[in-house]
């Protein structure tokens, strides 16, 4: 009923902006939202890259995006801990994608690649609009807790919105079982502290907690010390 609706409305157009209509109505609704993640050093940014070419062997036009705080390994890539790397861009938010891409180079794209999507604060509404509203696939890959197993970002917003979601695990780096969680090696207290192997490592849950207690005795040490410095937590963690 709706598209007949529809269709009797676009005969009273004018043949131009009714084309225009027609071409948005086939596009909403038709774009996909997957969801990839997981605790550090899971391989998410892998599984994305991998996603990704994927998509470009099919012909499929497609953009990278990651956030501007990050640049432990490159500004202007995707970069995995392995050293495998992709162009991207790298912006302080996402909306401001399209007019920076250029709104007829955006048109064209079928899927864009969200790395480290924790950074962005806009992530629920941007998905919403790459999906929902202009037809495209978006494939987000990033962190779902903090080092405190907390929600990290926005990215557990959009698990309702999505079409999938993979969550993949890590090998923990004291017993080699698998590793659901992220420790924070030091006694830093921000929620964003960007860093690799040297401030963090995946660990299961019996060596999350038991790390977690000698971190929290730790940082009564440091913080009962003028002269500590939060890399002194470092071998009292591992």
């Amino acid at each position: 009923m709706a598209t007949l609706k529809a269709s009797f409305l676009l005969k009273t157009l004018d043949s131009d902006v009714a084309g225009d209509v027609l071409s948005d109505l086939e596009r909403r609704g038709s774009g996909a939202i997957h969801v990839i993640m997981g605790p550090m050093f899971s391989g998410k940014s892998t599984s994305l890259l991998r996603r990704i070419k994927s998509e470009i062997s099919d012909g499929r036009s497609v953009a990278m995006l990651k956030s501007s705080k990050d640049t432990r390994y490159a500004k202007d890539s995707v970069v995995t801990h392995d050293g495998i790397g992709f162009p991207c861009w790298a912006l302080p938010d996402l909306m401001s994608f399209p007019e920076k891409f250029g709104q007829d180079a955006y048109n064209k794209l079928d899927v864009i690649g969200i790395d480290e999507a924790q950074f962005f604060g806009d992530l629920y509404e941007f998905c919403c609009k790459v999906a929902d509203d202009d037809g495209k696939t978006v494939i987000v890959a990033g962190l779902d807790g903090d080092y405190l197993r907390r929600s990290f970002g926005a990215v557990l917003d959009i698990i309702p919105i999505a079409d999938s979601v993979t969550k993949l695990t890590a090998r923990c780096e004291i017993c080699g079982h698998k590793a659901f969680f992220t420790l924070r090696k030091n006694c830093d207290t921000r929620t964003e502290l960007i860093g690799g192997a040297d401030v963090y490592m995946p660990v299961c849950r019996k060596h999350y907690i038991t790390n977690h207690i000698v971190i929290k005795a730790s940082k009564k040490v440091c913080e009962d010390s003028d002269k500590a410095r939060p890399e002194s937590c470092v071998a009292a963690t591992i």
